[in-house]
Parts: C-alpha cells; structure tokens; sequence
C-alpha cells in the first residue's frame, strides 16, 4: 500500500533543481487552496476601495484600520501562496501581477488620497504635484523587473506610503513636512537601496519578524487610542523604523553599489 501511494506521488509531481511541477493534473483541493489565496490576495483590492470610501467620509481612524488588515493580508499571501504552490497548480493564473496590483491601490494610492482627503498636503498646484510625485514614482517601481531582488530585498524605497500617511495623521503633522517627506521618498525609489522584505530577507529574519509583529501590535494600540494617542507608544513605534532603515542601509554597503539601471533578476511573491 505505501509503494503504491509512493508511486502515485511521483506520477503527479516532479521535485528538481527548477522547483515544484506536475507531470499530472494536480488534485483539486491543491486548486481550491491556490484559488482561495488568489481571493485572498484579491480581497485587498476590496480594503483599497473601503479605505478611498472612508477618507472621503472623513474618517482618518477607519481608513488606516483598514490599512493595518491590507498590511497583514499582504505580510501573509506571499507565503501562503508558496505553502500551496499557487505558481505551480494555477500556473495559468499570475499571482505575482495581482500582488503588485493590489499592493499599488493599498500601498499607493489610497493612503496619497488619503492624505490629501485629510487636508495634510498643501492646496492648489503644488499640492497637485506632490500628490503626483508618488503616483508616478511608484509607478515606475512596480513595473521595474528588479523592483525584488533574487536574494530577496527590495530595491529602493518600497512604496510604503501606508506607513507615511499612518505618521502622518497620528502626529498630525504639518503640509510642508509631509510634503518633504513625500518628495524625500519619492526620490529614494530611484536610489539603489536594498530595503528589508521583512517576511524573507534572510539576514535577521527572526529578529525583523519579530520586531514587525510587535510595531503591528503598536500600530493597533495606537489606533485604539486615536485621536489622542500616548506620546511614548507612538514614538516607540518609531524605532522599528530606525531598525529597518538602519539594517537595510547596513546591508546595501556591504553589498556594494548597485547600478538603478541594469536589471537584476526578479523574483515574485
């Protein structure tokens, strides 16, 4: 019986150098799971929509609750997806692309639309033009093939306009320092960085993982308190980003310059 099941085994699926693939049609509970983490996937489309919805309501403390879910449905998909071989069972269906579809509305912009629905970007013209330096700068990432490396870092600054608009609001800062820090981000997409990917960069990966669950926890706790928040959690929450940007900028020189326009190879999801 277990030479028989064994046999079975290797009809429908091959293990070499390449990865995972069937020589079989794979089973279709394999179908439903990888199904069911596209959905996954697809459900933050559906937050984008609920977070644009809630700041043009005017509610701030509800847009960014609902950017904490899209946050933690994208920290999880990339690694559903390979527990289920998504790639390999549903090889017709390109996770990868609908990531980076999703990732631009809940990463891009929403929280941009967010921050101007909030009156915490100047009016008129100039307004007009720090809103468009993310939109296109990020733009011009997402479709960059390196945009992650093979060895699994993002290469410049990964688009988290989530985070940016989150400070923004829970210290309520002014027009013309977000407006700094937009044009300050939207110029390190182009600078050869390699940012932490915080759910698979090797180096410190228990340490980052670790250190990521607690800042989510902080984000929640701030939440919660909106819209007075305590002081110390909120600048607390601030050292999880000295660790990112510290470790991630630590790593790049030891790695060496990276010229922005020779393509590395990609890697997805």
């Amino acid at each position: 019986m277990a030479d028989e099941i064994q046999k079975q085994q290797l009809v429908s699926l091959d293990v070499n150098t390449s990865g995972l693939e069937f020589r079989a049609p794979p089973p279709r509970w394999m179908k439903a799971c990888a199904l069911a983490v596209h959905f996954y996937t697809a459900s933050g489309a559906l937050l984008a929509f609920l977070i644009v919805l809630a700041a043009v309501q005017g509610n701030a403390v509800q847009a960014l609750w609902l950017a904490l879910a899209a946050l933690i449905i994208d920290g999880t998909d990339g690694w559903l997806a390979r527990r289920f071989h998504v790639k390999e069972t549903l090889p017709w269906f390109d996770g990868g692309r609908l990531d980076d579809i999703v990732d631009y509305l809940t990463y891009v912009f929403a929280p941009i639309l967010l921050l101007w629905n909030t009156g915490h970007l100047p009016i008129g013209p100039v307004g007009i033009i720090l809103v468009a330096l993310p939109l296109l700068a990020s733009g011009y990432q997402f479709c960059r093939v390196d945009a992650k490396t093979e060895d699994h870092f993002f290469l410049g600054f990964p688009s988290y306009w989530n985070v940016v608009a989150f400070y923004t609001i829970i210290f309520n800062l002014a027009p013309v320092i977000v407006g700094a820090i937009l044009l300050t981000c939207s110029i390190l997409v182009f600078v050869p960085i390699r940012y932490l990917y915080p759910s698979r960069t090797v180096t410190f990966r228990p340490l980052t993982l670790a250190l990521t669950g607690i800042w989510l926890l902080s984000y929640a706790l701030i939440l919660q308190q909106m819209p007075a928040p305590q002081p110390p959690l909120a600048v607390f929450s601030l050292f999880y980003l000295l660790y990112y940007v510290g470790l991630s900028l630590y790593l790049t020189f030891r790695k060496g310059k990276i010229d922005p326009f020779q393509p590395t190879t990609r890697i997805f999801r």
